[in-house]
């Protein structure tokens, strides 16, 4: 009789282990942070309530997706480089060309002998988009004018390529998900 009762306990026991082991397991991955997410793109997401009306500014393309650049006071080298890495990427679009826009910013004292060597639209800034932008990102605006991804400033020039690379990887895979714009 005593056998007996150890035969139902053993499959009973299993049965749990099979059901409760996962879930402990997937808590403590989760807990200690050793799952880190799928994310595959390439830029920095901004905070979904960081948009052109949020920054008193008026959405200078609406209804286009839109990539963004502050033009500084001075442009060094690597703003010519930004500018340039700004019209290839545009162009590596490819036939979505036509749904974004590349803008560039601009501020009372930007500088303005930079643009002679390229063709963008500009738009003035206010004066809190300008603080966002301190530090010569490039910005991905959606349809809407909710700034959706920013890309830092590199120095290197071939670091500037692999960026645009990469912004317009993840244009491409916005564009792609988006019916608007």
């Amino acid at each position: 009789m005593n056998s007996h009762k150890s035969k139902g306990a053993k499959p009973l026991l299993i049965l749990l282990l099979v059901f409760v082991l996962p879930v402990v397991a997937a808590k403590l991955v989760l807990s200690l942070n050793l799952y880190h997410g799928g994310a595959t793109n390439k830029g920095q997401l901004l905070t979904p309530d960081t948009s052109y009306s949020s920054l008193a500014m008026e959405n200078p393309q609406p209804k286009s997706w839109q990539m963004i650049y502050l033009l500084p006071s001075q442009c060094d080298s690597s703003c010519l480089d930004r500018l340039y890495i700004l019209r290839q990427s545009h162009i590596a679009l490819g036939r979505d060309q036509d749904r974004v826009k590349a803008i560039v910013l601009l501020q009372p004292n930007s500088d303005l002998e930079a643009l002679e060597q390229f063709q963008f639209d500009t738009a003035k800034t206010s004066q809190q988009l300008a603080e966002m932008m301190l530090h010569q990102e490039l910005i991905i605006v959606d349809p809407l004018g909710s700034l959706v991804m920013r890309y830092d400033q590199v120095d290197d020039k071939q670091q500037q390529i692999l960026l645009g690379k990469a912004m317009v990887a993840d244009l491409r895979k916005m564009l792609k998900l988006s019916r608007v714009g």
